[in-house]
């Protein structure tokens, strides 16, 4: 047990909770048959009606596209959409309201500034910087841009706690440093930078400064004028607005000299077929059609967020967080990731006592209505400085309760202590066992598996029956755990070893394991579908209309969807192979 305590904050009127929770509607129902308690607000934080009712209002009486119409709709769209970026003018602590261009979001924002400014001013040898915990949104870009221009990637390293080690940066800088990109909080681990400080680091040096925002603007008051930094990118959809929107912020002489990042109408100032001039700031960077409903959904969002008060909501945050610290710290064998000083309202965990995926914690977590977010978070080099594969994270936002808090730490808590230990692996290939053929044919397999799963209606009960049937697959010896066998695309560690039976001219079987219980369970229907079955059989079996007949497909994540693709694709790869080797030495 890691008892760990934040650096204690000044206490500040509390905001109203009560009227605060009556806001949002989403908040006010059963999940799994539970009240739901939303703690994966990092990922997208829920709506206020302000925000629900600010977009039908506008669907409804005022939708027209906006500037170049002459009429009264024309008129009322483009006044709320300029409405809105003067609201994003105040919420960011703009001087000039030409230095607020609309964008899908801080990923688009990113690329914009990359494929942009950094085109202009990343050149053969020079060096743009990231550190170690940024989210692959504000890595991939400038990696991109850093191939493109032959120029070389940085990254400044953390501590233990997830904590930059500043003094490490300013070794760094040099010469052929040109950017520093950086997330003002660690969408993983909650870390929040001392964002003031390296932009002072990067001034003496005359580096530019791109601050990603994303985590930043819901948890922390802004103004970008204060921190003097070049550019500033954030999501609506993290800050209680609709997704698809967002928002850059760039100093006015940065944005002058920028080329277009994408051309169409509106960004045009004129067109013939011998050349085009742009339009003024900030149209030139809005190509298209803008996201109206969006832009004034997010206006709607920024203003209720106002409205309760920005350090109000830090405040309660920091509380939420503070609590949740100290229960989950407590519980034996679950181990916090980030224990940086200065938190904004991110935890994230692992449990090592019994050993447990993140994915295994987070579905049992699903079952009692409590909804958390596992796996790398967009952030594997981070994970893989961590030496782990991803962890738990639990975000908390304003409309979460300390009674929400217990629910989420009590289930946990009852998880961990219900949890079996694996039994250890044999690390010999000798008296492997292979698992026995379940039918005469893979559509018999099916039929089987169909007749159970029609007779439950509860996920919670077809859960258990994938972990229980997971449970007895036969082992895989450690030896067959090479990087052969490895199954990427998945959310958790795979492995399948594929083998013609001997004796058989085309018959297959496997050996599989996974660290996550709920993928196990996945890989044992697999084996009962396919294991002892001709290669033909195998490759003809429609896995899709099966899994979506059992009803799998409904309770699985996009990204558990392509983790099981991947795994059925190995195998059909191999019987492929196996068909195909036996048609061509057949008499």
């Amino acid at each position: 047990m890691n008892v760990i305590t934040l650096e204690p904050k000044p206490r500040r009127p509390a905001l109203n909770l009560d009227r605060v929770r009556a806001d949002f509607p989403i908040l006010h129902q059963n999940v799994r048959g539970k009240p739901l308690v939303y703690l994966d607000n990092a990922a997208s934080s829920q709506k206020p009606k302000a925000v629900i009712e600010a977009i039908k209002h506008y669907y409804e009486h005022d939708h027209s596209n906006v500037h170049r119409g002459v009429h009264a709709l024309s008129e009322r769209a483009t006044e709320m959409f300029e409405e809105a970026r003067v609201q994003a003018q105040r919420f960011l602590g703009a001087p000039c309201l030409r230095e607020v261009i609309f964008t899908r979001g801080t990923t688009d924002g990113i690329n914009l500034i990359a494929q942009t400014f950094g085109r202009l001013h990343v050149h053969a040898g020079d060096e743009v910087i990231v550190s170690a915990l940024e989210h692959h949104s504000n890595i991939v870009p400038w990696q991109v841009l850093c191939w493109e221009k032959h120029a070389n990637l940085r990254v400044v390293p953390i501590n233990d706690a997830g904590e930059l080690q500043l003094d490490e940066l300013e070794k760094l800088i040099n010469p052929a440093t040109k950017i520093i990109a950086l997330g003002q909080v660690s969408n993983a681990l909650g870390t929040i930078n001392p964002i003031k400080k390296v932009i002072e680091i990067a001034r003496k040096h005359g580096v530019y400064v791109v601050v990603d925002g994303a985590q930043g603007a819901p948890h922390l008051p802004i103004n970008v004028a204060e921190l003097d930094c070049d550019f500033y990118v954030f999501s609506g959809h993290k800050v209680y607005g609709p997704t698809g929107i967002g928002a850059v912020y760039g100093k006015p002489e940065h944005l002058e000299l920028m080329p277009p990042y994408q051309t169409g109408g509106d960004m045009i100032s004129y067109v013939s077929f011998a050349k085009t001039t742009w339009n003024e700031l900030p149209y030139k960077f809005e190509a298209g059609t803008p996201n109206i409903a969006g832009a004034i959904g997010l206006a709607a969002a920024l203003e209720y967020v106002e409205e309760i008060g920005r350090e109000a909501i830090a405040e309660h945050e920091h509380r939420l967080l503070e609590h949740a610290t100290r229960r989950v710290s407590a519980i034996p064998g679950v181990r916090i990731i980030g224990t940086a000083k200065e938190k904004a309202g991110v935890l994230s965990f692992v449990v090592d006592d019994p050993p447990m995926s993140a994915l295994d914690v987070g579905g049992r977590l699903d079952l009692e209505g409590i909804a958390v977010r596992t796996g790398h978070h967009c952030c594997q080099p981070l994970m893989e400085r961590l030496a782990i594969p991803g962890t738990v994270r639990a975000s908390f936002a304003m409309y979460n309760t300390h009674d929400e808090v217990d629910r989420f730490a009590d289930a946990l808590e009852a998880i961990v202590s219900n949890a079996k230990p694996r039994m250890a692996m044999s690390n010999s290939k000798l008296d492997t066992i292979y698992p026995p053929t379940a039918a005469d044919n893979p559509t018999a397999a099916a039929g089987e598996l169909i007749e159970f799963f029609d007779a439950v209606d509860d996920w919670a009960e077809k859960y258990e029956y994938l972990i229980d049937i997971g449970s007895r697959i036969p082992p895989m010896p450690v030896a067959l755990k090479q990087e052969c066998n490895r199954v990427h695309g998945c959310q958790s560690t795979v492995f399948l070893h594929l083998r013609k039976q001997p004796g058989t001219p085309d018959v297959i079987e496997f050996l599989a394991d996974s660290d996550a219980d709920i993928v196990r369970g996945e890989l044992a229907v697999l084996q009962r579908l396919y294991c002892g079955q001709h290669a033909a059989l195998v490759s003809a079996f429609d896995e899709q209309a099966f899994m979506t007949r059992i009803g799998l497909d409904k309770h699985l994540t996009q990204g558990r969807r392509n983790g099981l693709a991947e795994m059925v694709k190995r195998v059909k790869r191999f019987a492929a192979d196996v068909a195909l080797d036996s048609a061509s030495r057949a008499p």
